[in-house]
C-alpha cells in the first residue's frame, strides 16, 4: 500500500492559487486588516501618514502597524524574527499583500512610533466598544509582577550610588567633607547608562515591574494597563479605574446614569470596579 504523497514542487498549474484561498474567512488577519484600514494614521501620530511627492517612496505605516500588531498577537517580538515571517508565512503575506520589509525598517517604526502605537491601542479598544466585545459594565483591575532584564547586583549598586550621593550633598551643605569630582562624575555616569532605572525589588520576585490590567468582564478584553515600579496593588486600584475611565468614548445620550466607582474587596484585596456608563454631558 502507498503512502499518502504531496505534489510535486515543479508541478505547475494552469490556474494559481491565491493568498485569498488559503487564508480562511473568519481568520484573525481579517480583523486586523480592517481595524488598519480604519485607522486616521495622521490624527493618531503617524510619521509619513501621506506619501511624499518626491524621494524613494516608503512603506505605508499602515501595513508596518499592521505587522506590528500581528506580531504583538502571534508573541513575535523580535524585528529579525518578523522580517523572517514576512518571507514564509502565508498569513503576514495576505496581511501584507507580499510585502517585504527588513528588520531595521521594523525597529526603526517601532522607536518613532511608540506613543502613536499606544494611541492605536486606545483605537482599538473604542473599536471594539463599538462592535459590542467590551460592554464596560463590570472590569476587574489586578496587578502581575514581570521579572526585569537588570540584575539584582545592578539594581543594589544603584541605589548604594545613589545613597552615596544624597550623603554628598547632605555633608557638602555642611563642609564636613572634602569630595573627589571624579568619583562624583563616575557614579553620575554609571546612573545615567542604566538601562533600566525604574526596576525595584519586589517580594519573592527580584528587581521586577508591577504591570497593572483592567480587564472587561464580557469577553475577558485588556481595555487599559499601566506599568509602574510600585510593588503594592492598592495604591494602583483608582488610576487603574480612571485609567479605564478616559479609555472610554462612548456614552448614552437619553438621561444621565453616572454613579462612581465602586470598589469590591476580593480575597481582602479589592479587585473589582463597577459602575454604570455616563451621558456625554456629564463627563
Amino acid at each position: 500500500m502507498a503512502y499518502i504523497r504531496g505534489e510535486a514542487r515543479e508541478q505547475t498549474t494552469m490556474f494559481p492559487v491565491t493568498l485569498d484561498e488559503l487564508i480562511p474567512a473568519d481568520h484573525m488577519c481579517g480583523v486586523i486588516e480592517a481595524f488598519g484600514s480604519r485607522l486616521n494614521m495622521a490624527k493618531l501620530g503617524f510619521v509619513r501618514a501621506e506619501p511624499a511627492e518626491t524621494g524613494r517612496p516608503g512603506y505605508d505605516p499602515r501595513d508596518l502597524l499592521k505587522l506590528y500588531l500581528y506580531g504583538y498577537l502571534q508573541q513575535v517580538r523580535s524585528s529579525r524574527r518578523l522580517e523572517a515571517e514576512c518571507q514564509r508565512n502565508v498569513e503576514v503575506m495576505w496581511l501584507l499583500g507580499r510585502l517585504q520589509p527588513d528588520y531595521k525598517s521594523i525597529a526603526e517604526f517601532r522607536r518613532m512610533h511608540s506613543q502613536a502605537v499606544t494611541e492605536a491601542g486606545a483605537e482599538l479598544v473604542r473599536f471594539a466598544r463599538s462592535v459590542g466585545l467590551v460592554r464596560g459594565e463590570t472590569v476587574a483591575v489586578d496587578g502581575s509582577k514581570f521579572r526585569a532584564v537588570s540584575s539584582a547586583k545592578s539594581v543594589r549598586e544603584r541605589e548604594a550610588m545613589k545613597r552615596y550621593l544624597e550623603q554628598l550633598d547632605a555633608a557638602d551643605e555642611q563642609d564636613e567633607l572634602v569630595i573627589d569630582p571624579n568619583a562624583v562624575q563616575a557614579a553620575l555616569e554609571k546612573l545615567k547608562n542604566d538601562a533600566e532605572p525604574e526596576a525595584r525589588f519586589m517580594r519573592g520576585q527580584g528587581p521586577s515591574y508591577n504591570v497593572q490590567t483592567a480587564v472587561d468582564a464580557e469577553y475577558a478584553l485588556i481595555v487599559a494597563h499601566k506599568v509602574s515600579d510600585q510593588a503594592g496593588d492598592n495604591s494602583l486600584l483608582l488610576p487603574m479605574a480612571e485609567a479605564e475611565r478616559r479609555s472610554r468614548r462612548w456614552g448614552i445620550r437619553n438621561r444621565c446614569t453616572w454613579s462612581p466607582p465602586r470598589v469590591t474587596p476580593m480575597a481582602s484585596r479589592p479587585r473589582l470596579v463597577k459602575r454604570k456608563a455616563w451621558c456625554r454631558t456629564c463627563r
